[in-house]
């Protein structure tokens, strides 16, 4: 990606900047002598408030369009007529509209702002939500969810450059506060989405469809982030780290690549984990209600851990002990569900809830890799496009294994294996080191 600006919706001057802000305007207010010319009125004090409540919000509606469909599967693929490999790449879908649409993020937001680019992806997830259950097909259904997916997947790269822009100096507990949030609505599309479905009259339609109100009240605190940022742009803070700073060659840090395929491994685990955890459940003999509830509880593990695990990673000057105990919680799960998934459930939910909050921590890995605002922009979208890239495959392999062998012993046998390439890659990831000073 090349070394150009991108106009976040940060501060302006007279807030809080660390070393990774950029420079303080001139005293008398004017730009220093060959600086272009840029806007540095203060944001008004109400935005930084505006910008919190549309992080909640967003992170709320991260994940509903994937995990409210994990717990109705089994009738989507009745309604649609969709076999278990085309579900397999509908469970795939999601990390590949993540890689392919995140990279686009940083170019989009310098174009037009990243307020004014999540309030799209806001709206976008709304549409795709809405009318995916009503296509009346398999092609229909994948192409609304691609919408959505789209929608998610710039937020996604967002989200970690807005917290650097607006909170420099709060990175741990903003990105807690985020991920806190991202984990309650994953957790409540899976809890609800069931008996949701049946007081509105059984269908799995509206069951799906309802989860678009959410994302319309979403659209709102973004679309007065976009406003303010029209009329005051403020600093630029995307572009190089100073004057002469040389460019961040992002694809020749070793870092880098550490974090994108410790973010990939631990994507597979979590997109198998939403979209077919409810079927091991159900193929054992428990109910779909009861599936979606163990689903829940998985997902809802995160809600308390993604809060502390950013502030623990964030005193820790190596976060590979905590990579580690992620991971081997997360083999222990996968065992669990092999011996006796259903005897043991509650157990197994658990351990997999506990290795899921990988994800909080490769996020705060992101803003602890990179020294500047500008480092957090490219380390943000190459980690999670490559990162996405690289999960693509599990789930649709998950499928394919699961038809071809008649039952879950291989998929979850491949899914416990892949732990091991997880804690290699996070523990390299968690040195303490900045890929300013790799690249």
């Amino acid at each position: 990606m090349p070394d150009e600006d991108l106009a976040t919706p940060g501060p302006a001057a007279g807030s809080r900047t660390t070393s990774a802000a950029p420079p303080a305007p001139h005293p008398t207010g004017d730009a220093p002598a060959g600086a272009p010319e840029t806007d540095t009125r203060p944001a008004p004090r109400w935005l930084a408030g505006v910008v919190m409540a549309g992080l909640v919000l967003a992170a709320l509606n991260l994940r509903p369009a994937i995990t409210s469909l994990g717990p109705l599967m089994k009738e989507v693929r009745e309604g649609l007529g969709m076999s278990a490999t085309a579900a397999g790449l509908l469970t795939s879908v999601p990390a590949l509209c993540f890689a392919a649409f995140g990279i686009a993020a940083p170019r989009l937001a310098r174009r037009w702002g990243p307020g004014a680019i999540v309030c799209a992806g806001m709206a976008a997830i709304a549409v795709g939500v809405a009318v995916r259950p009503f296509t009346g097909g398999t092609a229909g259904f994948l192409a609304a969810s691609v919408l959505a997916l789209a929608g998610i997947a710039v937020s996604n790269v967002l989200m970690p450059v807005v917290i650097k822009s607006w909170f420099p100096d709060r990175v741990g507990p903003m990105t807690g506060l985020y991920s806190m949030a991202l984990a309650l609505g994953t957790s409540l599309a899976a809890a609800v989405t069931v008996p949701m479905t049946a007081a509105l009259g059984g269908g799995w339609q509206l069951g799906l469809a309802v989860w678009a109100a959410v994302a319309v009240v979403a659209v709102l605190p973004w679309f007065a982030v976009a406003r303010q940022h029209r009329a005051n742009p403020g600093p630029a803070v995307g572009g190089p780290a100073g004057p002469g700073a040389a460019p961040i060659r992002i694809t020749s840090s070793p870092t880098a690549w550490a974090l994108a395929a410790f973010f990939g491994l631990q994507g597979t685990a979590a997109y198998v984990t939403m979209g077919w955890m409810p079927q091991i459940f159900r193929d054992a003999g428990v109910s779909a209600g009861m599936a979606g509830v163990l689903l829940a509880i998985t997902m809802a593990m995160g809600v308390p851990l993604s809060f502390v695990m950013p502030w623990l990673a964030s005193r820790l000057r190596h976060q590979g002990p905590l990579v580690a105990v992620l991971g081997l919680c997360g083999m222990a799960g996968y065992t669990g569900l092999w011996l006796a998934p259903a005897a043991g459930s509650w157990v197994w939910v658990l351990l997999m809830g506990i290795s899921n909050c990988a994800f909080p921590l490769a996020l705060t890995m992101i803003g602890m890799r990179a020294g500047s605002a500008a480092g957090v922009v490219k380390l943000s979208a190459f980690v999670q496009s490559v990162g996405y890239l690289i999960s693509v495959p599990g789930p649709l392999l998950v499928g394919m294994l699961y038809q071809h062998s008649g039952g879950w012993g291989l998929p979850i046998a491949m899914m416990a294996g892949l732990m091991v390439p997880q804690i290699v890659a996070g523990v390299l990831a968690g040195r303490d080191r900045r890929i300013e000073d790799e690249g």
